[in-house]
C-alpha cells in the first residue's frame, strides 16, 4: 500500500474550502482521470475512473465528518482499494490549508508499475494544485453539506443529517 501526503493553501476561508470539497460530483472538474461521482446518499459515492486507459468503478464511504474540519473516506466495493483523509486548517480569515493523506493500494500490473514509478504520487499532487485553481477562481463555493458523520455512524448504518446549502 502506498501513501501519498500533499498540502495546498488556498486563497479562500475554510468555510468555502470545505464547503466544496463536500462537492463531489465537482471533483472530475479538478481530478485528473475522474471521470464521474454519483451521490448515493449522505455517505455513499460511486466513482467512475479512467487512469492510463484502464476503467474503474467502485464505491466509498465517509465513516468521519466534521464541518471545517475534516473528511475521511474508505472504498467499500471494486478493485481500487484506497481510504483517506482531507484536514481544513484556518491559516487567516481569507486563506486555508488543505491536506490530503491517502492509502492507495494498486490493483493490477499497470497501476502497481505506474505507483512504482511515482504516477499516483504526482497525479494526486496535481489534483491538489488544481483544487486549489478552481476554488480560487470560483472564489466561492458551489453547494456545501454541512452535516456530521462519525465512525459510529458508519457502523451502525445511519446518516447524520441532510444537505444544507447548495444540492449535491
Amino acid at each position: 500500500m502506498s501513501t501519498v501526503k500533499e498540502t495546498v493553501e488556498v486563497e479562500v476561508p475554510v468555510r468555502i474550502a470545505y464547503n466544496q470539497w463536500t462537492q463531489f460530483e465537482s471533483f472530475p472538474n479538478f481530478m485528473e482521470g475522474v471521470e464521474e461521482i454519483r451521490q448515493l446518499d449522505d455517505r455513499h459515492n460511486h466513482w467512475v475512473t479512467k487512469v492510463s486507459g484502464v476503467k474503474r468503478e467502485f464505491d466509498t464511504e465517509i465513516v468521519d465528518q466534521l464541518p471545517d474540519e475534516r473528511i475521511t473516506w474508505r472504498t467499500t466495493s471494486g478493485e481500487t482499494q484506497q481510504k483517506g483523509t482531507v484536514r481544513f486548517e484556518r491559516v487567516d480569515d481569507g486563506h486555508t490549508r488543505v491536506e490530503l493523506v491517502m492509502d492507495i493500494e494498486p490493483s493490477g500490473m499497470a497501476e502497481k508499475a505506474g505507483d512504482l514509478l511515482g504516477v499516483t504520487d504526482r497525479q494526486i499532487k496535481g489534483d491538489m494544485k488544481r483544487f486549489k485553481e478552481y476554488i480560487e477562481k470560483r472564489g466561492g463555493e458551489s453547494g456545501a453539506w454541512r452535516g456530521r458523520i462519525t465512525p459510529g455512524d458508519a457502523d451502525a448504518g445511519g446518516t447524520s443529517g441532510g444537505i444544507s446549502g447548495g444540492a449535491l
